[in-house]
């Protein structure tokens, strides 16, 4: 009892030859459709009993056809009765004994979505009738998220807690479509005519979604940046859609049980800006400029620093500018180059300390006026 597989793989026009009428994926669907109502083509579309052209309701002998990138439910009182997730055609058969309820389709179905199989499994017997969807196994792109304030977290590199106001987006895959019906999809999308769309700003379900992943990217930004394998550099965030990703993904995963219990994964994302609060930014640029006098760049950025200082005092202060900045050059070795000896002078405090004895021993008679003048004109280099 199930469904029997007509054609594997990709189906087209001579599938649709031999089939005058069958039920598939709707058109003009938007490429962020994530689950939806079967609807019949051919030419019996509409007539007899079933007079609703967006009826998805298939009985002995309907012919399905699976696109690819796409997964066929099929549904009986709200439980799920059979799941194909390989492309070709179906014949739904309930009385037949060769028919199967669930397809591989060369390892597309993953030991998840067989576990979860295995525990929602239809326990009876299928009746004649059964509600057809199909379910996106597709990347479903276009999902925004974004701050109104900043969101603070710890930064293993600048080894404080940093701040931005960001946004982007991510793209979503349902990785387990029997979790995601049975335990995120409303009721109200399980009718014909209803797409569950992610992106649909009237879906609950899709802004409760975005209100976790707001909630989760200071925990992301803090899984990435001190992750020792991405260099914990926050500024590679935007070069790294996968990278952070799986670092978004691992945060609504410990937050929400987005996979393990709704079926669902970030897979990639795209930060659009991050715009970081005037104390983070001031250690970046303190982070740059450690950078810039790091190892034989930085010694040239160095010269060159000191080349600029060297005008600017000739400019502003004259030769005694100048000679400022030289004294500063010969003490820093600039650029490794050799640098004149000269006479190191004589520190102020010995030559005050020699007029104070000198001056003592005039006092006490030790010595004359003249030897005091003698001394004081030599420790001043008169």
């Amino acid at each position: 009892m199930g469904l029997i597989q007509a054609v594997k793989g990709a189906v087209g026009g001579v599938l649709a030859d031999q089939w005058k009428d069958f039920y598939t994926v709707p058109n003009g669907l938007p490429s962020t459709a994530a689950l939806f109502a079967a609807v019949p083509r051919g030419t019996n579309a509409g007539r007899g009993s079933n007079t609703s052209g967006s009826s998805n309701i298939i009985s002995n002998g309907s012919k399905i056809v699976v696109p690819e990138g796409y997964g066929l439910l099929l549904m009986q009182d709200g439980a799920i009765t059979a799941f194909v997730a390989e492309a070709g055609g179906y014949e739904w058969r309930s009385d037949d004994l060769n028919s199967q309820s669930i397809f591989a389709g060369d390892g597309i179905v993953t030991p998840l979505i067989k576990q979860s199989w295995e525990r929602f499994k239809f326990g009876g017997q299928p009746g004649a009738q059964q509600a057809a969807f199909f379910v996106s196994l597709k990347e479903l792109p276009d999902n925004r998220f974004g701050t109104q304030s900043e969101i603070y977290w710890d930064d293993a590199f600048l080894n404080t807690q940093v701040g931005a106001v960001t946004r982007g987006s991510y793209t979503l895959k349902i990785e387990d479509p029997i979790l995601f019906v049975k335990n995120f999809v409303p009721a109200a999308y399980l009718q014909p005519g209803k797409v569950f769309d992610f992106t649909d700003m009237d879906n609950a379900a899709a802004n409760q979604l975005f209100n976790e992943v707001v909630s989760s990217l200071a925990p992301a930004f803090s899984l990435y940046s001190n992750d020792p394998a991405k260099g914990n550099r926050i500024t590679k965030l935007q070069q790294d859609s996968l990278g952070f990703a799986q670092s978004l993904s691992a945060a609504v995963e410990q937050g929400y049980q987005w996979k393990s219990d709704r079926g669902l994964a970030i897979v990639k994302t795209a930060i659009v800006s991050i715009e970081y609060d005037a104390n983070t930014r001031e250690l970046l640029k303190t982070v740059q400029r450690a950078d810039a006098l790091a190892g034989t760049r930085g010694n040239s950025n160095l010269q060159a620093s000191v080349a600029q200082g060297i005008q600017s005092a000739g400019e502003n202060g004259g030769a005694a500018g100048l000679m400022g900045i030289g004294m500063a050059s010969g003490m820093m070795g600039v650029g490794n180059l050799q640098q004149p000896a000269t006479p190191a002078a004589a520190p102020v405090d010995d030559t005050v300390a020699k007029l104070k004895k000198a001056k003592e021993m005039l006092d006490l008679g030790l010595i004359t006026q003249a030897d005091y003048d003698a001394a004081k004109a030599k420790a001043l280099g008169l």
